[in-house]
């Protein structure tokens, strides 16, 4: 790999610290380094690139920052095929799992091409509304329908493929993948699903009926949401970064990407390791 992308969390001052020190180490191997234009204006340097279009010069994209900031890489990258390799600023993330003193180690082997990378299963959506496609996105974690802070339960109804499912009575509905299976979806009572697998997870929020559950389908299905209700204050929310406001009878239809996000494993620690740390497991 020689040419490196950069996203970085610029409100978090010590990711623009790192990108100065790691910047100047990959310009030393004799790397080429592209910065995001945020990245870059933070910075104070003129160099910076869209972010839209650093899948297209780089090799690999370098996320700084939380799992936050992966979110929002990932989204970027989409179905090009550029692997991210996500660094944790904080404590470890689900998702970013090299830590800061991890990081030089693992640019080390990257350097000599010794790495290793998991595929991600993303999602795609579309809204349609009137019969019209509206808005198109691919999120790493999941697609969440919510009802506003004052609006009353909302009506949605369901189909996986040609069939009816059931119109859930809730709060609202997260379809996520197995990446997404530790985030809103754990909170609101889903499974954890290992994230290299491929499946589509369809969880309800708060439903009235308690006897709605979660349901694990096929990588394979097509979900589809129809709002049923006329509440004014319902939101698509991608990845818990992008809003989108629905209307009644919108159609919300998800499927797996094409192609599945390459994430750049970790050589310190696996997956199990991560959910002891993260869920505190075994303490007392």
């Amino acid at each position: 790999m020689n040419r490196f992308g950069i996203i970085a969390k610029p409100s978090e001052e010590k990711a623009v610290s790192l990108v100065e020190e790691l910047s100047a180490w990959l310009k030393e191997k004799g790397k080429e380094v592209y910065l995001d234009r945020e990245t870059a204006t933070v910075m104070r340097r003129e160099e910076g690139i869209l972010r839209s279009r650093l899948p297209e010069i780089s090799d690999v994209i370098v996320s700084i920052g939380g799992d936050g900031t992966l979110l929002s890489a990932a989204r970027v990258v989409g179905e090009s095929g550029i692997p991210i390799l996500a660094v944790n600023m904080g404590s470890l993330g689900f998702i970013t799992a090299i830590t800061l003193e991890e990081l030089y180690p693992v640019f080390e082997r990257i350097v000599r091409g010794d790495y290793e990378y998991d595929e991600r299963m993303m999602l795609v959506c579309h809204v349609h509304r009137m019969g019209e496609r509206v808005a198109n996105y691919t999120v790493l974690n999941d697609v969440v329908i919510n009802k506003g802070a004052l609006a009353k339960i909302i009506d949605i109804e369901a189909w996986v493929d040609e069939f009816y499912l059931t119109t859930f009575k809730a709060d609202g509905l997260i379809i996520s993948t197995p990446t997404g299976s530790t985030a809103y979806s754990l909170s609101a009572g889903g499974p954890i699903v290992y994230p290299n697998l491929e499946c589509i997870l369809v969880t309800p929020i708060c439903p009235h009926t308690l006897t709605n559950r979660p349901i694990v389908l096929p990588p394979s299905a097509t979900v589809r949401a129809k709002l049923k209700s006329r509440e004014t204050d319902v939101l698509l929310t991608l990845d818990g970064q992008v809003g989108f406001g629905l209307n009644e009878e919108d159609v919300i239809e998800v499927r797996r990407s094409e192609k599945p996000l390459k994430l750049i494993r970790s050589p310190f620690k696996d997956y199990f390791s991560i959910l002891r740390t993260k869920l505190k497991w075994g303490e007392r």
